[in-house]
This record gives structure tokens, sequence and C-alpha cells, in this order.
């Protein structure tokens, strides 16, 4: 079937975002007078888990940090001035988009694909994310925004990308998906995507060999994308025909 669309994950594969958001979880937890600190092998060790409320009640259930009870009883609370906090962080312009992304995107829109985001990250911190790297009217680029806890599984169950689909009205057949984790990658399986994987600095080193291609960016001309695994032998560049090719025929 001919390609119609591409679904784009958001933290790690837009942008390398994680180490905002580190960033954003310490001076949050300063903020409510918890002795926490996320380094990053604890934060690559949490990221495992799907979602940044999931995240964070997680650690305060199975690594019982100092008031942890406290902490438990606040979760809403805490999650939501992390959010503000990232969000207002974003704006500043502390993220950038990855390598290729922009182009790609403008590649896209050229050859009439349709565009989405499926993530588990909020709504708020994917706005905040868009208009601060692609400008104002940036969510409009993308018909469907599937985000947050607007499914009811987070990956790597396929909800969040059955529910993109469903905003796309489209049979997964004729789209593609572009993700950075192993989690995103079976979530993105499951739904019945082709799937391209450009793994982030927190995912290297994950299992994506199920994944249709593997290349370590997307690539731009004077940052050429070095291919991983996968179709794509030999190309520097993440292109609108490279996905045409993922999509089945």
């Amino acid at each position: 079937m001919p390609l119609e669309a591409v679904i784009f994950d958001v933290d790690g594969t837009l942008a390398e975002t994680e180490e905002t958001h580190r960033r954003a979880l310490n001076e949050t937890f300063a903020a409510f007078g918890l002795p926490w600190f996320w380094d990053q092998p604890t934060y690559r060790r949490l990221l495992r888990v799907m979602g940044g409320k999931e995240r964070l009640r997680h650690f305060i259930e199975h690594d019982r940090p100092e008031r942890a009870d406290a902490a438990l009883a606040r979760l809403d609370e805490i999650h939501a001035a992390k959010n503000a906090r990232y969000g207002a962080m974003a704006r500043a312009g502390s993220v950038r988009l990855r390598p290729g992304v922009a182009r790609l995107i403008a590649e896209a829109r050229a050859a009439k694909l349709r565009l989405a985001i499926a993530t588990t990250t909020s709504l708020p911190n994917v706005e905040a994310l868009l208009v601060s790297t692609l400008g104002p009217g940036a969510t409009e680029l993308f018909e469907a925004i599937a985000a947050g806890d607007s499914a009811p599984a987070k990956k790597p169950a396929p909800d969040i990308f059955l529910l993109a689909l469903e905003r796309l009205a489209l049979d997964p057949a004729r789209a593609v998906a572009i993700e950075d984790t192993a989690e995103g990658l079976r979530a993105a399986k499951a739904a019945g995507l082709a799937t391209l994987v450009t793994p982030s600095f927190y995912s290297e080193g994950q299992d994506v060999g199920a994944a249709d291609a593997v290349f370590s960016s997307l690539g731009e001309p004077d940052a050429p994308a070095r291919h991983i695994a996968g179709k794509g032998a030999g190309r520097s560049l993440v292109t609108v025909d490279l996905l045409k090719s993922l999509a089945p025929s």
C-alpha cells in the first residue's frame, strides 16, 4: 500500500529532550523540599518506565527514597509542577531538534504526506517543544497529536499509536512510525506499523533489531546519518523515498 502518513514519537526522537526533563525534575524536587537527585544512570534506568507520572510513582514505590510517602500523596502536584518547569525551559530554547527532523518534516509535507505524533509525554510539553523549535503554528503541521494520558495504556502497549491512526482514519499499512526506544518500537510494531528507529542518548544500546530500519539520526547534508541496521544501507539521509520503501507494498 502507498505510504500516506508519518507518525513521530517526541522525546528522544524529535529532540534530545531528556536532559531538560531531568533538569526540570531535579529542580522540582528541590522546590518541594525533596532530598532527591536523579543522575544520568538513575534516569536511564527509570526511563524504561513509560510516562512521567508513572516514572515518578515507580521511583517512589520501588526505590523508597526519603519522604516517599509524603511525596506520593502529592504526586499529581509534583508532576504538574515539573511539567510547567519543563515547558518554560522548552519555550526558552533549551532543546533543539535532532539532525534531519525539520528537513524530513518539510520533505514529507512537500510530498503531501500527513503528519502525526504518538507520545507518552503530556500535550502541553509537546506543544511547548513544537512551538519553540518549529515556530508559532507548529502544532498545525500535525494532523493528529496523540499525547500523554489520551490512550488507556502507555508504550510498549500500542494504544497511543492506535489512537493516532484512529484520528487519521488510516490503516496502519499506510503509515510509518519514527521512534527512538525499544519500548516505542514494540508499541509501533504491535499497532501494525512499519518503524524506523533513531536511538537517542538515553536509548542507545537498546535492542531495536525488530525495526525495519535503524539510523543514528535522520541526517543532514552536512551532518550525515549512519546506517545501523535494516533497510537503507549506504544512505546518509532518511528521506521520504526511504520511508516509502518501509511501508508494505
